[in-house]
């Protein structure tokens, strides 16, 4: 059902038309609107299509991967342009990077963030590097997605978030929707970006929902942005990490810490003017962030603070993140691996003396 009732976007926002609506259901929606916009968009990946009549070779309901997320659009676009692919990611994000290179817009769906090493090299040394290459007279717009995160049962498996290993390859954007709103603008402004650009979902959001404005819109890559104002600590956080910001945010006013609360969205390029903002605002920060510490987000958005901040922090900055620790196996200890709300109220009370 449309509304025009007061949405949770803020300022700007009142009175626009939009609905409550699933994270997945919005990620599929956006892919379908942009296939229509551009006729060169077509997708690539895995179970995406569902299988054909062995008789009349048409689609039958197509399941959409194991999250759904192009459920449905075999029957609308065909099969030439929702592309089943064989058990090979280095052979399909291959041949993706090439159809790119030749004018298409490309979009890889990955299934699992984990299969991104399976195809770290066409990543690293083909779709980022031949803009360079070729100094610039080729484009790559390839888009490619994939879900992380640990707590939603695939325990060491498939619940992998090392968001870094991607931020750290030269000429590949990287882009962390943290609610509906989010996915759509940035997916949106992915497939439309000139370059690779890599959305990375946590599963643990698949079924958030969020007020989506009707209206096309993009998302500047590379901009964060405020989710809540506060005024005695800054609580950056990224994917489904925002929204543990967001509850520690809301149990730490019950004791009176007025927190404020960033959401990065987007990792290569990050918008370090945000943060630098922040902080000299509040002047204390705790990073939140779902992938182990060593050479994170978190370690490198601390280093820009301390770079750049520094003379308006009241306290070092603190980073809640998981251990460093492959995802265990154990359903309560997989749990318990993920930073939560609590960690962050916790580490907050420690930082201003709360304890």
């Amino acid at each position: 059902m449309t509304t025009s009732q007061t949405n949770p976007l803020g300022p700007g926002y009142e009175g626009v038309a939009g609905s409550e609506t699933r994270f997945r259901d919005i990620f599929r929606d956006t892919l379908r609107a942009e296939m229509i916009r551009d006729e060169d968009v077509f997708l690539m990946g895995e179970d995406i299509s569902g299988g054909f009549d062995k008789d009349t070779k048409e689609p039958l309901d197509a399941w959409g991967g194991p999250f759904a997320a192009t459920k449905g659009l075999v029957q609308e676009f065909g099969p030439e342009r929702i592309r089943d692919a064989p058990i090979s990611e280095a052979g399909f994000v291959g041949a993706a990077v090439g159809s790119a290179l030749t004018g298409m817009r490309p979009v890889v769906d990955l299934m699992y963030f984990d299969f991104v090493t399976v195809a770290f090299d066409q990543l690293l040394s083909n779709a980022a590097k031949s803009r360079y290459m070729f100094g610039g007279q080729t484009k790559v717009p390839l888009t490619l997605f994939a879900r992380s995160g640990a707590g939603t049962g695939h325990a060491a498996q498939h619940s992998e978030s090392f968001y870094s290993m991607l931020a750290h390859i030269p000429g590949l954007k990287v882009v962390v929707p943290s609610d509906p709103y989010s996915v759509k603008g940035l997916l949106a402004a992915a497939i439309r970006d000139d370059d690779p650009v890599f959305v990375v979902n946590d599963k643990k959001l698949i079924n958030l929902t969020g007020f989506v404005p009707d209206e096309e819109y993009v998302i500047e890559l590379g901009k964060g942005r405020y989710m809540r104002r506060g005024s005695d600590v800054t609580l950056v956080g990224m994917s489904y990490t925002t929204v543990a910001c967001q509850k520690a945010a809301d149990q730490l006013a019950e004791i009176g810490i007025d927190a404020e609360v960033i959401d990065m969205m987007s990792l290569s390029p990050f918008d370090e003017d945000i943060l630098i903002e922040s902080v000299q605002k509040t002047n204390n920060v705790v990073i939140v962030d779902e992938d182990t510490p060593r050479a994170s987000m978190a370690s490198e958005f601390a280093a820009v603070i301390a770079d750049k901040a520094f003379d308006y922090l009241d306290a070092p900055v603190k980073r809640v993140t998981a251990p460093h620790s492959p995802v265990p196996y154990n359903r309560d200890l997989e749990i318990e691996f993920m930073p939560s709300a609590e960690d962050v109220v916790g580490t907050v009370k420690n930082m201003l003396g709360r304890e």
